[in-house]
């Protein structure tokens, strides 16, 4: 039985290395358009690879992850506009955009620790709400609702990303760590013991697991990838605006978590690929795409609600 499940694991591994070769090799095949569309698709994958530590895998219901991908993105706006006339290199702030986004997961953290369900979602629904009004209203620090013009992109030696092409290669590097980072927490101490608070908070409690610690480290390690989410957004699109960080952006990270099976990292892939390219292919049919999308979406989560890849504890947890 264990030679069985060992083969299962690299073989999937396989599997998704292959599939990220093959999406390597489309940008000079899909044309700007669609190179644009799958880059959009990748800072979804990143954003969901966080929320999943946060609601997949420590089970901690987050409806205000927007505010730790506002964080990042203004973040390094600020350090890297006129703004303020400065202009820090991306690679020296992603660190700090990463480590932002991190102190608000922790400061989030820490009034909500012993909430759980409708409770914590509704409060951090609230936080995510409370940020994009403080970023629409501190003009002096934001420019408020006029949002930040001419970010500075990044650039590799004198190579500049300023093109879909490149953009792409960056996100999908971007993917691969965030995806290995999140492989390795799933399968470490930390991730068994997130997976044990997820299922039974007091039985983990009595076999010594310290519950509000763990809590606090999903919160602060879910936030830090939405910071590199951010920095990523806010450099490829050279101007962002506190509308660009409505709750809805949370809603459709955690649809597409949903969507792609909760606890997996695969699903998330294929999750952001449903929810945000399937609306792109139906563009041509505009006035029934949305009603063609919520369809087969609602059909999907009828025929399918454990999502498109559901973790194998997923799947034993839906079964049972």
């Amino acid at each position: 039985m264990r030679s069985i499940q060992k083969l299962k694991v690299p073989s999937r591994r396989i599997l998704l290395l292959a599939l990220i070769f093959l999406v390597a090799l489309l940008p000079p095949f899909a044309g700007n358009y669609w190179t644009q569309i799958l880059g959009d698709i990748g800072i979804y994958v990143i954003l969901g690879i966080g929320l999943n530590v946060v609601v997949g895998f420590a089970g901690l219901l987050d409806l205000g992850y927007v505010a730790f991908y506002a964080l990042g993105a203004y973040g390094y706006a600020l350090c890297a506009s006129p703004h303020f006339g400065i202009h820090v290199p991306f690679w020296a702030m992603l660190p700090a955009c990463v480590a932002l986004a991190a102190v608000g997961g922790a400061l989030l953290g820490i009034p909500v620790l012993r909430m759980r369900g409708d409770y914590l979602a509704i409060v951090t629904l609230g936080f995510g709400e409370i940020v994009r009004i403080l970023l629409n209203n501190m003009d002096p620090l934001t420019n408020g609702p006029r949002g930040l013009l001419r970010i500075d992109p990044p650039a590799i030696g004198g190579l500049v990303i300023n093109s879909p092409a490149r953009w792409f290669y960056l996100i999908l590097l971007g993917i691969i760590g965030s995806a290995f980072l999140a492989d390795r927490l799933n399968n470490s101490r930390i991730g068994r013991a997130w997976i044990a608070m997820r299922e039974d908070q007091d039985a983990a409690a009595i076999m010594g697991i310290d519950i509000l610690r763990y809590k606090l480290l999903a919160f602060t390690i879910g936030a830090s990838f939405a910071g590199v989410g951010g920095a990523i957004f806010a450099a490829r699109q050279g101007s962002i605006f506190p509308e660009n960080f409505s709750l809805m952006v949370s809603i459709n990270v955690l649809c597409l978590i949903i969507i792609g099976g909760m606890g997996s990292i695969a699903g998330v892939i294929l999750g952001a690929v449903f929810l945000i390219g399937i609306p792109e292919v139906l563009r041509e049919v505009q006035q029934y795409r949305m009603l063609a999308f919520g369809g087969l979406l609602v059909i999907m989560m009828i025929f399918r609600p454990m999502g498109f890849i559901p973790s194998a504890r997923r799947k034993m947890e839906l079964r049972d």
